[in-house]
């Protein structure tokens, strides 16, 4: 029975890492490592920032498009001006043959238009439903500035209008098995992409970071100082770990986990070669 069970864990992190899509920031030099590190059948989703503005984002997801990539713009809810944008930029994106986005609420301070993701998404209906894929953020674990409780009700109040979840990065495989687990009973059926950091060499993610604005730069450190030092840490966080303690509660069909969202930090070449090897080590064992 135990190497069942461990047979079925390993399956499901084979389906995971077969099924991943890669997060990367809309850098100047990010589009040509994509086309050195990545085959074409590697989705990726490219962020937004308010350093940079949504072009920089539209841009670089127009531009992998037309390398045969299938990208994920996300659309930050706060950075867009109103709804006279956002019909712009969904005819931009579909024009382009671009028919899946994110949408997360952003952090955008002051916003535009939009407040949270919700309203745009209900604007992004009102326009006819442009995009066949619209996924939405899941917190595993508190927001740093939402409450628990308005979280939950966000996602029930979001699932109208969205395609699937994408979780936000934790650390804590039983938290995240615990969260999954309560979502499901919540009712919400929508299929959940795991969120996960790639491997992360700190001295580069640090001077990554110094590349995307000064402002932006210091959110973006003060957002991520917990991820840091959990990966910086002798013996700390290893993807491959957390897959194998969180696999036997996602293996069931009902949990409707999906792939997996990798943050990559733009270090794509150690996320993908992290990725293959740990495919090869799966297989080689099966």
């Amino acid at each position: 029975m135990r190497n069942k069970a461990k047979s079925s864990a390993a399956a499901t992190m084979v389906r995971l890492l077969e099924h991943a899509r890669y997060e990367v920031l809309p850098t100047a030099s990010v589009e040509d490592t994509v086309l050195e590190q990545l085959g074409p059948e590697v989705q990726v989703t490219v962020t937004a920032s308010p350093s940079k503005g949504l072009e920089a984002t539209l841009d670089l997801a127009e531009r992998l498009t037309g390398h045969g990539y299938t990208t994920v713009p996300h659309l930050a809810a706060r950075m867009v001006r109103d709804r006279a944008e956002l019909a712009e930029i969904c005819d931009r994106l579909t024009g382009k043959g671009i028919s899946r986005v994110f949408v997360p609420a952003g952090d955008a301070d002051p916003p535009g238009g939009y407040p949270d993701a919700l309203s745009m998404l209900e604007d992004l209906r009102e326009l006819g439903r442009p995009f066949a894929h619209v996924g939405i953020t899941g917190y595993p674990e508190s927001h740093p500035t939402i409450s628990d409780d308005l979280t939950i009700q966000s996602m029930w109040d979001k699932r109208r209008f969205a395609t699937h979840v994408v979780s936000n990065l934790t650390f804590d495989p039983d938290v995240l098995a615990t969260w999954v687990g309560r979502m499901r009973k919540r009712g919400i059926t929508m299929p959940l992409l795991l969120g996960i950091p790639g491997p992360v060499d700190r001295t580069k993610l640090l001077a990554m970071a110094t590349k995307i604005g000064v402002g932006e730069s210091t959110r973006f450190l003060a957002k991520h100082k917990g991820t840091f030092a959990r990966l910086a840490a002798p013996g700390g966080f290893t993807g491959e770990r957390f897959l194998e303690k969180v696999a036997p509660a996602l293996s069931p069909p009902e949990m409707l986990v999906e792939g997996l969202h990798v943050f990559t930090f733009n270090q794509v070449a150690a996320t993908e070669a992290w990725r293959r090897q740990l495919l090869e080590q799966l297989t080689a064992k099966a």
